[in-house]
């Protein structure tokens, strides 16, 4: 018998719905790993042949007789190695979250997922019945358990493995990430380990889906918790494992140290989330490309280069749209990032578009004083531009606004929140200054400053009023992203948040725009998430809803 049990990580980015190309992508990747790495078996992400999360793709009455093909394709094929592949199995009139261990053109077992999460993005409980019981085949004389992503987040199904023999664990997930998620599951597959005194292998996602994105970091750890494998995150990438078997009945595996990957600065995890969420969502919906209102900003220019990350620049436009209010420096800055990064950039003045519609409005504004509604004009002359090219060129609209923004509804709607995806929509204001500094200094093998300098230092404005800048209207970003943390992120009231030390009226204020605002968030695009409560799949308040606030 080998000394080895070779087990190759498929950290794979797969598309929603895609089940023939997914099953495609299953039969070369396990062909892969039997050329070019003699392994023994293969481990998929969950719910591989649909990819994650299908959602009500799940109920239509297609869905079995899909799968059953893929699944025969899988069968037919009859490869000389082990694969544990996800999917959603159909049995009677119930519907689990499945995975099946299949060789030589066998099924030689199939595990139902125990736990089926329902909180922050997920709802299975909405789709899948629950498994009950553990599974434990043998592979190479090594009784191995295998279970499905939440599985590793309760004790239960560790502790029935263990209970039914269970020397190592494949567990395949689909686990998006958050910031600092990787330290998470690392503590987590530490607990779990020593729990089952087993190692534990364990295969993500990657990829981008709508507002989530799958960052792999798939790993493995040994009996005592200790990571002797971590791969690297936001890229696909076949990971040969190998696993020592000892012989010993008792402790029939052993894990030594392979490569672990040194982890970055958050600004580096969150600017690798933003770029592959762009790249799949644009490319996994087929456009050919995208169009950004570059403003001179911070928001803008950050938006841009991570488009230009994400695409290539011959498939970003950006679009500067003055009025008589865009400072010189405003028309500059964007210049001047637009030369750096090699995008296709054009002027287009809404000047002659804005007082076209005052002229057209001069009757139902006769007598009234000039107030924001004359600013929200000036922003939808910029969204029905940007629209306006993404229609005739096919290009998808790239909006702009941050998280601190969107919560507090500092925004326009049907202009500058006009679009089909917000890069920015889960980051802070105060992260965005950050990413804006990693992405001169630290990004890729050589940096540039593609962020011109006096984008970074200048006071965030709108432009939409002379001399404005945010903090006319708003609280200094830094106190601002404080308090919403607080409010949106962790669910304190207000007394809580007043008792840290902030300024009761502001806090009233902030919070009372956060509430107010929460119609204008159901109808704006949707954005990479990167916090535990983003906008969208997270946070779901009622729109009319009179609870007052305080403690």
């Amino acid at each position: 018998m080998s000394q080895q049990l070779k087990i190759v990580m498929a950290q794979l980015n797969l598309t929603v719905g895609a089940i023939q190309t997914n099953t495609d992508r299953v039969l070369e990747v396990a062909r892969e790993a039997i050329d070019k790495y003699d392994a023994d078996l293969v481990a998929f992400p969950e719910l591989t042949l649909t990819s994650y999360p299908p959602e009500d793709l799940l109920l239509r009455s297609s869905i079995k007789k899909r799968i059953d093909k893929a699944l025969k394709q899988l069968l037919d094929a009859r490869l000389d190695i082990y694969l544990v592949v996800g999917y959603p199995h159909k049995v009677g009139e119930r519907l689990y979250n499945a995975l099946s261990v299949i060789r030589g053109g066998e099924i030689l077992a199939t595990y139902h997922k125990q736990q089926l999460p329902n909180y922050q993005v997920f709802d299975e409980r909405r789709y899948f019945d629950a498994g009950d019981s553990a599974c434990v085949i043998d592979i190479k004389g090594v009784p191995t358990a295998f279970t499905i992503c939440e599985d590793m987040w309760q004790d239960g199904p560790t502790r029935q493995a263990r209970h039914a023999g269970a020397r190592l664990m494949i567990n395949i997930n689909a686990s998006p990430y958050h910031l600092n998620k990787v330290r998470e599951r690392q503590q987590l597959l530490e607990r779990r380990s020593t729990i089952g005194n087993m190692p534990i292998v364990y295969v993500n996602l990657v990829g981008g889906q709508d507002e989530l994105v799958f960052d792999g970091a798939s790993m493995v750890v040994d009996a005592d918790g200790q990571c002797r494998l971590l791969a690297a995150g936001f890229q696909e990438a076949l990971i040969p494992v190998a696993i020592q078997l000892t012989g010993e009945p008792a402790c029939p595996v052993r894990v030594p140290e392979q490569s672990i990957v040194v982890p970055g600065l958050l600004e580096k995890d969150v600017y690798q989330a933003l770029v592959l969420g762009v790249r799949d969502y644009v490319n996994k919906n087929g456009f050919s490309g995208v169009v950004i209102g570059l403003s001179g900003g911070i928001d803008s220019a950050v938006t841009l280069a991570v488009a230009v990350d994400a695409l290539g620049r011959e498939r970003v436009r950006a679009v500067m749209m003055p009025f008589e209010y865009t400072a010189r420096i405003s028309l500059d800055a964007a210049q001047q990032q637009a030369d750096t990064l090699g995008v296709h950039y054009s002027v287009i003045p809404i000047g002659d578009a804005y007082h076209a519609f005052i002229k057209s409005l001069e009757g139902e504004f006769a007598g009234l004083p000039v107030d924001v509604s004359e600013q929200n004009i000036q922003a939808r002359c910029r969204g029905v531009l940007l629209m306006a090219i993404s229609n005739k060129k096919g290009l998808l609209v790239l909006t702009t606004g941050n998280k601190s923004e969107i919560a507090v509804g500092y925004s326009t709607l049907y202009g500058d929140m006009a679009g089909g995806f917000d890069v920015l929509k889960d980051v802070s204001k105060t992260l965005v200054y950050r990413l804006a500094r990693y992405r001169n200094e630290h990004f890729g093998d050589r940096p540039q400053q593609v962020i011109p300098q006096i984008v970074i230092d200048r006071p965030p404005s709108a432009e939409l009023a002379p001399d404005q800048v945010d903090e006319d209207n708003l609280p200094p970003y830094s106190i601002l992203d404080q308090i919403l943390e607080l409010y949106v992120e962790q669910d304190l009231s207000a007394t809580d948040i007043i008792e840290r030390g902030f300024d009761e009226a502001v806090v009233r204020k902030v919070l009372r725009l956060v509430d107010l605002n929460e119609y204008k968030r159901r109808q704006s695009p949707v954005g990479v998430r990167l916090t535990r409560r983003g906008f969208g799949r997270d946070r779901r308040y009622p729109i009319t809803n009179a609870w007052e606030i305080g403690d």
